[in-house]
This record gives C-alpha cells, structure tokens and sequence, in this order.
C-alpha cells in the first residue's frame, strides 16, 4: 500500500501495512510480545556517534511504533531515550484514555523527525467515537548506548499533551458550559480558538454552578491540579450550563482574524466605562493565554502612565514647553530617541508625547525627586499589580520600585516592567476614563468575587490632557496611519519594546474609541504603529 505505513487496532489486534517508510506487514496480539525486528538497547554492543542515519531513523520509528501498536509499553519504552517516562503514557493510551482502534499513518520523514497522523476510535462504557490528530516523533542518538532511539517528549502521545499531563477518558469532572457573549451569542472553541483555555477555566471555575450535567469526553488532566483539564473529544454530551462572559462576538472574530497575520501576537479589548473584556485572541492559540499571562516591557505604551505622573505633579501640561533632545543621560545610563530625532525648542509636551519622545519623559525624572513616582501612580491609579479576579487567570502586571538608570528606564516601559496586553488595555481605559475598572470576563454577580479597586482617581484636568494627547498621536503622531480607519472619538499610543538577543523590537500599540480600548504586542514586530496598530484598528472597528 503506497502513502505510508498503517498501524491499526482491528477487533483487538494491531495491524502494520506496508508503507513509506519501508515497513513489513504483521500482526501482535494486544499485549503480547513486541516481536523480532525490535532491537533493544541492550542488544547490541556497538556504540555509534553522530547523527542517525535514514536507515536507523526508518529502523527506530518502525520499531517503536509496531511496539505501540502492540499494546507492550514496556518495549516501545525501551526505545525512547526516557523508559521510566515513556512506558505510563504508552500504556495509559488504552487503559486511561480508552482507544480501541487507531490507524497512524507516518508521513515522510523530514531529517530526523517523523510525522504522522492518528485516526484512533474511543470506546467507554457503550459509547464510541472517532478521534483524529497529528503529532511526530523524533529520532535521536542515545547517550550513552549509541543506539538510535525515539527523543521521549509527550507529544509524542498527542501534541497538546504536557510533561507530568495525562489521557483519560470517562465522566468529566464538571458539567459542559455554553458560553455566550454579552448579546447572547454562543462562543465555542472551533470558531474562536484563543477562547479554548479561557472556556476551559470558565468550565472548570463555573461548570457546576451553571445548571449542566457531566458528559463521557476524553480529556488532558495537567499535572497542576490548579490548571483546568482540556477536553480533546466528546463522546457523549452532558446537559451544557448556560454562562454569561463579557466578551463581544464580532469583537472577537475580529481580533481572531487581525492576530493571524503574524506568528506570534496577542490583543485584548476592554470597555473602559465598565471594566468588561470584550476580546482576547493569541496567535498562535495555543494552551498559554499570553494576551492576559505575558510578561515583558511594553515599551511607550507606559508613556501614558508617566504621561499621567508628570502631569499630576505639575512638571508638565500638555502645551506646555519639553526639551526633546537626540540624547539624555541618567546616572550614568544614554537613552536616545528612535533614529536619535529631535525636536525644536518650542516642542510642547503633547507633540513629544504624539512623536514618542524618549528624552522628554528621561529628562524630567530628576524633577520629581522620587524614584518611584510612576510604580506609585501604576498600583494607585491605573490598578496595576492589584490583585485582579477577572474570572480567569491573569497577570496583573508590575512596575517594581526602581533606582538611578534602572528608574529612568521605566519610564518608557522598558527595565523591569512587565505587561501584557490585557494590562496595557487596562491602562488605556483608566486613562480614557479617569478611573480603574478592574478588568473582567464573566460578571462580577456571578460569583460575588472582591474584585480590586484603585486607590484613587485621575484629577479631570489630567484626564482631559491625557486624552487629548493620545488624541493627537491618533490623527497626526506616530498612530496615525493605523487609526486612520477607525472612526468615533479615538485616541492612541504606539510602541516599540527593546529585548536582549532580539534583532527586532517587539511591537506594542493601544488606543481607545469612544467607550472600546484595545492594545496589541507582535513579537518582533517594529515599529509598534506598523504590525500592532492594525491589529488593534481591526478590533476597534468591530467592538462595541
């Protein structure tokens, strides 16, 4: 049979045919013996080095896969390069997660790597159900043996699955939600798949509170029991509890679609006059929710924290006079403007705010005889390290108290400041708005949870010159071009996040219009205006 070599499970025995890989035909019975053509690594007494060759790689793949499929973990084990790691997920394959049948087909190798496709039938207590994926394995010299071997890692098993994580198939442990959003429409993980581990959460946190009962899934138990499971497979369909979230479908579809032009990149939307989450999307969407669990510097999207410090303390006001030089020394530390620009004398804050000035902001940092000004105004102000309860699990962020260069470095988001994009939203609502709204997901009557509230809030005099400027960076300062396509009343602040060992900047961007305000970061993405703008353009078009 040409197109690669099939392994199946047929009435409790395996079946290998003939295929790409140079595979002979047989057939094991479940548990019985791996069979000859398997060699183990105590087998033989040479010792090779260096990469494997074809040979070996076809060899190895061949062997460990007929071993699999001969339902002997203890065989197939021995030729990883981890035999006390390998042999409970092998073994559990069958006896945890229940698959009766499967067929693999392996596609060509690829260097030392193997891909191939699963199609497995899962059976539980009279119920029975197609399951189908992808994953690969990879052959590796062994160290010590020179033997080639399979280079255990989980995914091996399936490609989500983690180390310490299980398969199991059975009741689930908490009843299925249908998640909706704030207009009642349903959200599911195929149309929006950012949204899978948050509606696992939700399902974890809420699912027998919502009125649903428990179906038959199969499903990756994590090792930390603080994590939710994720389910890959329904074969018998609880009652689903209905649970309201405050996220918005178009909004979401929307921030879908923007983050998958690039290969890495997260945005979140947040309505300021109520704190509701109206979209979370990460590309890729993976298990890790880095829009809301990220930490890095964010780069000038912080300037509107410092913008807000400054003008607190009366060092500036939005027409007021800035020095903004190419160059600005701190304690021994050079900070310099993108391309070292520089403005005329008669520069007024809001243009160096709008042209995204370093030297501005660096500059005025010995006026405020306080190194920790600005992680001040971030916890009492704008919320940030508080202890959020948006429903989900969340990073707050963090602008740790700071001195000499490493203080001056914060306050164009850089140093040790770390966000996200759900913070830096945040910040932009609170700005836009005058006052923090702790961010949330699903609502706080939901389950009555304390959620964090600011010490304080910005004087309207601040807000209105805040606003302003952020105004001004939309229609002529560096957010122009992104904006131009968002309409209402809109406001913006770009960025670009310097990382060690990083040839490019990460690009950070946020803006607001009319009661919606969004932030984005691109891994290596620039200029904060080119990759992350459009993103949140995109999202802001369609939110409401």
């Amino acid at each position: 049979m040409r197109g690669g070599a099939k392994v199946a499970i047929v009435g409790g025995v395996f079946v290998l045919v003939a295929g790409g890989l140079g595979y002979g035909a047989y057939e094991v019975l479940l548990g019985g013996d791996a069979g000859p053509g398997i060699e183990t690594a105590s087998e033989s007494s040479e010792v090779k080095t260096g990469p494997p060759d074809k040979k070996e790689i076809e060899e190895t793949a061949k062997g460990f896969l007929k071993a699999w499929a001969s339902g002997d973990a203890s065989a197939a084990s021995l030729l990883t390069n981890n035999e006390a790691g390998a042999e409970p997920l092998l073994a559990g394959y069958a006896e945890d997660a229940h698959v009766t049948k499967a067929v693999i087909t392996p596609g060509p190798a690829v260097g030392t790597k193997v891909p191939y496709t699963v199609k497995a039938t899962v059976s539980f207590e009279g119920k029975t159900k197609p399951w189908s994926y992808s994953s690969e394995l990879t052959v590796v010299r062994g160290l010590t043996t020179g033997k080639a071997l399979v280079d255990w890692q989980p995914t091996v098993i399936h490609p989500q699955l983690t180390e310490g994580a299980t398969l199991k198939t059975g009741e689930s442990s908490t009843a299925a939600i249908e998640a909706v959003d704030h207009n009642g429409k349903v959200l599911d993980k195929e149309t929006y798949p950012s949204l899978g581990p948050i509606l696992d959460t939700l399902r974890e946190k809420y699912g027998d509170t919502t009125g649903g009962s428990p179906g038959i899934e199969t499903w990756i138990e994590p090792a930390d029991a603080q994590l939710p499971n994720t389910t890959l497979l329904t074969l018998a369909k609880g009652k689903p509890g209905k649970l309201q979230t405050t996220l918005d479908a178009d909004a979401q579809a929307a921030a879908e679609k923007a983050v998958k032009d690039f290969s890495s990149a997260s945005v979140v939307a947040i309505r300021p006059s109520t704190g509701s989450i109206r979209a979370v999307a990460n590309n890729p969407a993976t298990g890790f929710n880095a829009a809301m669990l990220g930490k890095q510097a964010p780069g000038s999207t912080l300037k509107i924290a410092t913008a807000a410090m400054l003008l607190e303390k009366g060092l500036v006001s939005a027409n007021g006079p800035v020095e903004c030089p190419k160059e600005a020394l701190y304690q021994g530390r050079t900070f310099h403007n993108l391309k070292y620009f520089e403005l005329p004398p008669s520069n007024n804050f809001t243009t160096s705010f709008a042209r995204s000035c370093n030297t501005a902001f660096i500059k005025l940092i010995d006026d405020t005889h306080d190194d920790s000004a600005l992680p001040k105004i971030a916890r009492d102000v704008f919320g940030i390290g508080l202890d959020w309860k948006t429903g989900v699990s969340s990073f707050d962020g963090s602008v740790p108290e700071e001195t000499g260069g490493e203080a001056a470095a914060q306050y164009i988001g850089q140093g040790t400041v770390q966000m996200n994009a759900l913070n830096i939203a945040s910040i932009t609502a609170t700005a836009h708005n005058g006052t923090f709204r702790q961010p949330v997901i699903v609502p706080q009557s939901l389950d009555d949870r304390q959620l964090a509230t600011a010490s304080r809030s910005l004087s309207p005099g601040v807000t209105q010159q805040l606003n302003a400027m952020m105004r001004a960076t939309a229609s002529w300062g560096t957010g122009q071009a992104a904006m131009a396509s968002v309409g209402g009343d809109k406001g913006a602040k770009t960025g670009s996040a310097e990382v060690d060992g990083q040839a490019t900047s990460n690009s950070w961007f946020t803006g607001f219009s009319n009661d919606l305000a969004a932030a984005a970061v691109v891994q290596s993405g620039g200029h904060g205006g080119d990759a992350a703008g459009p993103v949140v353009a995109a999202v802001l078009r369609a939110g409401s």
